[in-house]
Protein backbone atom coordinates (compact mmCIF):
# COMPACT_ATOMS: atom_id res chain seq x y z
CA UNK A 1 0.00 0.00 0.00
CA UNK A 2 0.98 3.62 -0.56
CA UNK A 3 -0.11 6.02 2.16
CA UNK A 4 -0.12 9.81 2.25
CA UNK A 5 -0.42 11.60 5.59
CA UNK A 6 -1.19 15.31 5.88
CA UNK A 7 0.10 15.81 9.42
CA UNK A 8 -0.95 18.38 12.01
CA UNK A 9 -0.19 18.84 15.68
CA UNK A 10 -3.03 16.67 17.04
CA UNK A 11 -4.16 14.65 14.03
CA UNK A 12 -3.28 13.47 10.53
CA UNK A 13 -5.46 13.03 7.47
CA UNK A 14 -4.63 9.66 5.90
CA UNK A 15 -5.12 8.40 2.34
CA UNK A 16 -4.39 4.72 1.55
CA UNK A 17 -3.88 3.73 -2.11
CA UNK A 18 -3.08 0.68 -4.18
CA UNK A 19 -0.32 0.66 -6.79
CA UNK A 20 -2.86 1.44 -9.53
CA UNK A 21 -3.93 4.65 -7.77
CA UNK A 22 -7.29 3.40 -6.55
CA UNK A 23 -8.25 4.70 -3.13
CA UNK A 24 -8.57 2.01 -0.47
CA UNK A 25 -9.47 4.19 2.49
CA UNK A 26 -9.21 7.71 3.88
CA UNK A 27 -9.68 8.79 7.47
CA UNK A 28 -8.54 11.15 10.20
CA UNK A 29 -6.06 9.72 12.69
CA UNK A 30 -5.71 11.21 16.16
CA UNK A 31 -2.19 11.38 17.57
CA UNK A 32 -3.09 11.80 21.25
CA UNK A 33 -0.60 12.05 24.08
CA UNK A 34 0.13 8.31 24.10
CA UNK A 35 -0.06 7.94 20.28
CA UNK A 36 -1.97 4.65 20.70
CA UNK A 37 -3.99 5.21 17.50
CA UNK A 38 -0.80 5.94 15.59
CA UNK A 39 0.81 2.74 16.87
CA UNK A 40 -2.26 0.70 15.93
CA UNK A 41 -2.32 2.27 12.46
CA UNK A 42 1.39 1.48 11.93
CA UNK A 43 0.87 -2.17 12.89
CA UNK A 44 -2.23 -2.50 10.67
CA UNK A 45 -0.32 -1.28 7.62
CA UNK A 46 3.05 -2.76 8.57
CA UNK A 47 5.50 -2.76 5.63
CA UNK A 48 3.54 -0.17 3.66
CA UNK A 49 5.18 2.93 2.19
CA UNK A 50 4.03 6.17 3.81
CA UNK A 51 4.85 9.80 3.00
CA UNK A 52 4.68 12.63 5.55
CA UNK A 53 5.77 16.23 5.15
CA UNK A 54 8.73 17.65 7.09
CA UNK A 55 6.68 19.99 9.26
CA UNK A 56 7.58 21.27 12.72
CA UNK A 57 5.81 18.36 14.43
CA UNK A 58 6.90 15.43 12.25
CA UNK A 59 9.43 13.90 14.69
CA UNK A 60 7.16 11.88 17.05
CA UNK A 61 5.02 10.74 14.10
CA UNK A 62 8.06 9.68 12.09
CA UNK A 63 9.65 7.83 15.01
CA UNK A 64 6.42 5.94 15.77
CA UNK A 65 5.82 4.90 12.16
CA UNK A 66 9.46 4.12 11.34
CA UNK A 67 9.45 0.99 13.50
CA UNK A 68 6.78 -0.63 11.29
CA UNK A 69 6.62 1.15 7.92
CA UNK A 70 8.78 2.47 5.09
CA UNK A 71 8.57 6.20 5.89
CA UNK A 72 9.51 8.92 3.42
CA UNK A 73 9.90 12.43 4.78
CA UNK A 74 8.83 14.86 2.06
CA UNK A 75 10.44 18.26 1.58
CA UNK A 76 7.38 20.56 1.49
CA UNK A 77 9.17 23.45 -0.21
CA UNK A 78 10.04 21.20 -3.16
CA UNK A 79 6.68 19.50 -3.43
CA UNK A 80 5.29 22.35 -5.49
CA UNK A 81 2.26 20.44 -6.74
CA UNK A 82 0.90 20.63 -3.17
CA UNK A 83 2.28 24.01 -2.21
CA UNK A 84 0.86 25.70 -5.33
CA UNK A 85 -2.47 23.87 -5.42
CA UNK A 86 -5.51 26.12 -5.81
CA UNK A 87 -7.65 23.70 -3.82
CA UNK A 88 -5.94 22.83 -0.55
CA UNK A 89 -7.65 20.62 2.00
CA UNK A 90 -6.30 17.93 4.29
CA UNK A 91 -7.94 15.23 2.17
CA UNK A 92 -6.57 16.60 -1.11
CA UNK A 93 -3.04 16.94 0.30
CA UNK A 94 -3.05 13.41 1.77
CA UNK A 95 -4.20 11.88 -1.52
CA UNK A 96 -1.65 13.90 -3.50
CA UNK A 97 1.15 12.68 -1.22
CA UNK A 98 0.03 9.09 -1.78
CA UNK A 99 -0.05 9.63 -5.57
CA UNK A 100 3.44 11.19 -5.58
CA UNK A 101 4.80 8.39 -3.42
CA UNK A 102 3.52 5.56 -5.63
CA UNK A 103 4.85 7.40 -8.71
CA UNK A 104 8.23 7.89 -6.99
CA UNK A 105 7.99 11.66 -7.49
CA UNK A 106 8.43 12.88 -3.91
CA UNK A 107 11.24 15.27 -3.00
CA UNK A 108 12.67 13.38 -0.04
CA UNK A 109 14.19 15.05 3.02
CA UNK A 110 17.12 13.39 4.79
CA UNK A 111 16.33 11.92 8.21
CA UNK A 112 19.51 11.20 10.19
CA UNK A 113 19.83 8.25 12.58
CA UNK A 114 18.57 8.70 16.15
CA UNK A 115 22.02 9.37 17.65
CA UNK A 116 22.64 12.14 15.10
CA UNK A 117 19.20 13.62 15.79
CA UNK A 118 20.02 13.71 19.50
CA UNK A 119 23.32 15.51 18.88
CA UNK A 120 21.48 18.00 16.68
CA UNK A 121 18.98 18.63 19.46
CA UNK A 122 21.84 19.25 21.89
CA UNK A 123 23.75 21.80 19.81
CA UNK A 124 20.62 23.50 18.47
CA UNK A 125 19.34 23.93 22.03
CA UNK A 126 22.62 25.55 23.04
CA UNK A 127 22.50 27.86 20.01
CA UNK A 128 18.90 28.86 20.84
CA UNK A 129 19.78 29.64 24.46
CA UNK A 130 22.70 31.85 23.39
CA UNK A 131 20.36 33.71 21.03
CA UNK A 132 17.87 34.15 23.89
CA UNK A 133 20.67 35.53 26.07
CA UNK A 134 21.66 38.01 23.36
CA UNK A 135 18.07 39.27 23.19
CA UNK A 136 17.97 39.72 26.98
CA UNK A 137 21.28 41.63 26.89
CA UNK A 138 19.87 43.91 24.20
CA UNK A 139 16.86 44.57 26.44
CA UNK A 140 19.21 45.61 29.26
CA UNK A 141 20.94 47.99 26.86
CA UNK A 142 17.53 49.36 25.89
CA UNK A 143 16.83 50.16 29.55
CA UNK A 144 20.13 52.08 29.74
CA UNK A 145 19.35 53.94 26.54
CA UNK A 146 15.90 55.11 27.57
CA UNK A 147 17.15 56.17 31.00
CA UNK A 148 20.04 58.17 29.53
CA UNK A 149 22.84 55.95 30.87
CA UNK A 150 25.96 54.77 29.04
CA UNK A 151 28.72 52.25 29.72
CA UNK A 152 31.58 51.87 27.25
CA UNK A 153 33.15 48.64 28.58
CA UNK A 154 31.89 45.06 28.89
CA UNK A 155 28.46 45.52 30.43
CA UNK A 156 27.92 41.96 31.62
CA UNK A 157 31.29 41.30 33.23
CA UNK A 158 32.05 41.93 36.94
CA UNK A 159 32.63 45.69 36.57
CA UNK A 160 29.64 46.10 34.27
CA UNK A 161 27.34 44.29 36.70
CA UNK A 162 28.66 46.53 39.49
CA UNK A 163 27.83 49.57 37.35
CA UNK A 164 24.30 48.25 36.77
CA UNK A 165 23.80 47.57 40.48
CA UNK A 166 24.74 51.16 41.40
CA UNK A 167 22.59 52.88 38.77
CA UNK A 168 20.00 55.34 40.04
CA UNK A 169 16.74 54.22 38.43
CA UNK A 170 13.03 54.51 39.07
CA UNK A 171 11.37 51.57 40.82
CA UNK A 172 9.86 50.35 37.55
CA UNK A 173 13.11 50.61 35.57
CA UNK A 174 15.01 48.85 38.39
CA UNK A 175 12.43 46.03 38.44
CA UNK A 176 12.65 45.63 34.64
CA UNK A 177 16.45 45.69 34.69
CA UNK A 178 16.67 43.10 37.48
CA UNK A 179 14.19 40.85 35.68
CA UNK A 180 16.33 40.81 32.54
CA UNK A 181 19.53 40.26 34.53
CA UNK A 182 17.93 37.33 36.38
CA UNK A 183 17.01 35.73 33.04
CA UNK A 184 20.58 36.25 31.79
CA UNK A 185 21.97 34.57 34.93
CA UNK A 186 19.64 31.59 34.45
CA UNK A 187 20.58 31.30 30.78
CA UNK A 188 24.29 31.46 31.66
CA UNK A 189 23.81 28.57 34.07
CA UNK A 190 21.97 26.41 31.53
CA UNK A 191 24.42 27.23 28.71
CA UNK A 192 27.32 26.19 30.96
CA UNK A 193 25.62 22.85 31.64
CA UNK A 194 25.05 22.22 27.93
CA UNK A 195 28.63 23.29 27.14
CA UNK A 196 29.94 20.57 29.45
CA UNK A 197 27.80 17.91 27.79
CA UNK A 198 28.76 19.17 24.33
CA UNK A 199 32.47 19.14 25.20
CA UNK A 200 32.24 15.59 26.55
CA UNK A 201 30.31 14.42 23.48
CA UNK A 202 32.69 16.06 20.99
CA UNK A 203 35.74 14.73 22.84
CA UNK A 204 34.45 11.18 22.40
CA UNK A 205 33.82 11.53 18.66
CA UNK A 206 36.55 11.02 16.07
CA UNK A 207 34.81 13.14 13.41
CA UNK A 208 34.48 16.12 15.74
CA UNK A 209 38.11 15.76 16.80
CA UNK A 210 39.22 15.81 13.16
CA UNK A 211 37.42 19.09 12.52
CA UNK A 212 38.94 20.63 15.63
CA UNK A 213 42.37 20.43 13.99
CA UNK A 214 41.18 23.40 11.90
CA UNK A 215 41.94 26.76 13.58
CA UNK A 216 38.65 28.37 14.58
CA UNK A 217 36.67 25.16 15.07
CA UNK A 218 35.64 24.53 18.70
CA UNK A 219 33.96 21.66 20.52
CA UNK A 220 30.59 23.29 19.91
CA UNK A 221 31.02 24.12 16.22
CA UNK A 222 32.63 20.77 15.43
CA UNK A 223 29.70 18.89 16.97
CA UNK A 224 27.19 21.20 15.30
CA UNK A 225 28.77 20.77 11.87
CA UNK A 226 29.09 16.98 12.10
CA UNK A 227 25.54 16.56 13.42
CA UNK A 228 24.07 18.80 10.72
CA UNK A 229 25.97 16.94 8.00
CA UNK A 230 25.01 13.50 9.31
CA UNK A 231 26.72 10.53 7.64
CA UNK A 232 29.35 12.04 5.37
CA UNK A 233 29.25 9.13 2.92
CA UNK A 234 25.77 10.20 1.79
CA UNK A 235 27.47 13.03 -0.14
CA UNK A 236 29.08 11.87 -3.38
CA UNK A 237 31.09 15.06 -3.90
CA UNK A 238 32.12 18.35 -2.35
CA UNK A 239 29.64 20.07 -4.67
CA UNK A 240 26.78 18.12 -3.05
CA UNK A 241 27.81 19.06 0.47
CA UNK A 242 28.11 22.73 -0.52
CA UNK A 243 24.58 22.60 -1.93
CA UNK A 244 23.30 20.95 1.26
CA UNK A 245 24.75 23.83 3.27
CA UNK A 246 23.10 26.38 0.98
CA UNK A 247 26.50 27.89 0.12
CA UNK A 248 26.13 27.26 -3.61
CA UNK A 249 25.39 30.28 -5.85
CA UNK A 250 21.80 30.84 -6.93
CA UNK A 251 21.45 30.63 -10.72
CA UNK A 252 18.76 32.12 -12.96
CA UNK A 253 18.57 31.10 -16.59
CA UNK A 254 16.62 32.69 -19.39
CA UNK A 255 17.33 31.37 -22.86
CA UNK A 256 21.08 31.41 -23.35
CA UNK A 257 21.68 33.80 -20.48
CA UNK A 258 22.79 32.62 -17.05
CA UNK A 259 22.91 35.00 -14.09
CA UNK A 260 24.61 33.97 -10.85
CA UNK A 261 23.43 35.64 -7.67
CA UNK A 262 24.17 35.26 -3.99
CA UNK A 263 24.22 31.94 -2.18
CA UNK A 264 21.05 29.85 -2.38
CA UNK A 265 20.54 29.56 1.42
CA UNK A 266 18.39 26.50 0.73
CA UNK A 267 20.21 24.09 3.03
CA UNK A 268 20.80 23.79 6.75
CA UNK A 269 20.74 27.25 8.33
CA UNK A 270 22.56 26.16 11.54
CA UNK A 271 25.30 24.56 9.42
CA UNK A 272 25.72 27.72 7.37
CA UNK A 273 25.84 29.85 10.53
CA UNK A 274 28.49 27.62 12.15
CA UNK A 275 30.70 27.65 9.07
CA UNK A 276 30.64 31.45 8.87
CA UNK A 277 31.45 31.69 12.59
CA UNK A 278 34.41 29.35 12.10
CA UNK A 279 35.59 31.26 9.05
CA UNK A 280 35.62 34.57 10.94
CA UNK A 281 37.99 33.06 13.51
CA UNK A 282 40.08 30.97 11.11
CA UNK A 283 41.13 33.94 8.96
CA UNK A 284 42.86 35.36 12.04
CA UNK A 285 44.86 32.23 12.87
CA UNK A 286 45.39 30.20 9.70
CA UNK A 287 47.80 31.63 7.10
CA UNK A 288 46.29 29.76 4.16
CA UNK A 289 42.71 30.85 4.85
CA UNK A 290 43.82 34.36 5.85
CA UNK A 291 45.54 34.90 2.49
CA UNK A 292 42.56 33.50 0.58
CA UNK A 293 40.18 35.77 2.50
CA UNK A 294 42.38 38.87 2.13
CA UNK A 295 42.80 38.48 -1.65
CA UNK A 296 39.04 38.14 -2.12
CA UNK A 297 38.17 40.95 0.26
CA UNK A 298 40.36 43.36 -1.72
CA UNK A 299 38.34 42.64 -4.88
CA UNK A 300 34.88 42.18 -3.32
CA UNK A 301 33.92 42.90 0.31
CA UNK A 302 34.03 41.25 3.74
CA UNK A 303 30.71 39.41 3.46
CA UNK A 304 31.48 37.84 0.09
CA UNK A 305 35.01 36.96 1.18
CA UNK A 306 33.98 35.36 4.48
CA UNK A 307 31.22 33.27 2.85
CA UNK A 308 33.72 32.09 0.21
CA UNK A 309 36.13 31.20 3.02
CA UNK A 310 33.38 29.27 4.81
CA UNK A 311 32.72 27.37 1.57
CA UNK A 312 36.42 26.54 1.20
CA UNK A 313 36.49 25.32 4.80
CA UNK A 314 33.47 23.10 4.14
CA UNK A 315 35.20 21.50 1.15
CA UNK A 316 38.22 20.80 3.34
CA UNK A 317 35.94 19.34 6.03
CA UNK A 318 34.24 17.07 3.49
CA UNK A 319 37.57 15.60 2.41
CA UNK A 320 38.85 15.36 5.99
CA UNK A 321 35.78 13.44 7.13
CA UNK A 322 35.63 11.26 4.01
CA UNK A 323 39.31 10.31 4.24
CA UNK A 324 39.57 10.55 8.05
CA UNK A 325 42.45 12.99 7.80
CA UNK A 326 43.47 15.94 9.97
CA UNK A 327 43.63 19.48 8.59
CA UNK A 328 46.68 19.92 6.36
CA UNK A 329 46.39 23.02 4.15
CA UNK A 330 48.78 23.94 1.36
CA UNK A 331 51.72 26.09 2.44
CA UNK A 332 50.54 29.68 2.52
Amino acid sequence: MYIGMDTHDRYSQVAVMRQDGSLVDEFRLSHGTERAELEEFAREYVGSAVAIEATGHYRPIYETLDDHMDVTLVNPSKTRVIADAKVKTDRVDAKMLAHLLRANLVAESYVPPKDVRERRDLVRARKALVEDRTREKNRVRAVLKRTGNQYSRELFGPTGREFLAELTLSEVDRAVLEAHLAVIDTLNEQITKLDKRIEDTAAARHDAQLLMTIPGVSYFTSLLITSELGEIDRFSSAKKVISYAGLDPSIRQSGDKEVRGGISKEGSAPLRWALVQCANVAVRFDDYLEQFYTRLKQRKNHNIAIVATARKMLVAMFHMLSREEVYDPPTA
